[in-house]
């Protein structure tokens, strides 16, 4: 009766610490996602870097990108480049602008649904860009 007893107590206290390890693991999955480190789930990057979102119709895009699907990204956080021209050409540098998305006329939100077949390269970019470095002054503006 003592053995019957003893390979029970052993039994409860294996799954005991089982369902621990198990709930432990699914608390630092929670906590890194909330995080952001498990967006790029699939990328060899980490969502907290900016990603550069060169599209196939020659328009770039910057933000966060992460897959959604098989077939397509998603991208927030979203800004792009403005180039004001003068009506009459010079000489001079043409005035670039990084837009936040959404202060467009039709409104959009703050998240693109972009075809893979639409993309035709993305790239980290450097936390001393330009670009990234005028994304930051925004966001610390707001």
């Amino acid at each position: 009766m003592d053995t019957n007893y003893n390979n029970r107590k052993m039994i409860i206290k294996k799954a005991l610490i089982l369902v621990i390890v198990v709930l432990i693991f699914l608390g630092m999955g929670k906590f890194l996602k909330s995080v952001g480190y498990l967006k790029f789930l699939g990328f060899s990057s980490e969502s907290v870097s900016w990603q550069a979102v060169f599209l196939t119709n020659n328009q770039v895009y910057f933000g966060h990108l992460s897959k959604k699907g098989d077939d397509m990204y998603k991208l927030t956080d979203i800004f792009y480049l403005r180039i004001n021209q003068t009506l009459q050409p010079s000489n001079d540098q043409p005035n670039v602008n990084l837009v936040k998305l959404g202060s467009e006329l039709h409104g959009p939100e703050d998240e693109m649904f972009i075809p893979k077949s639409q993309v035709s390269f993305w790239e980290n970019m450097k936390e001393d860009s330009q670009v990234v470095g005028a994304i930051r002054a925004y966001l610390e503006g707001q």
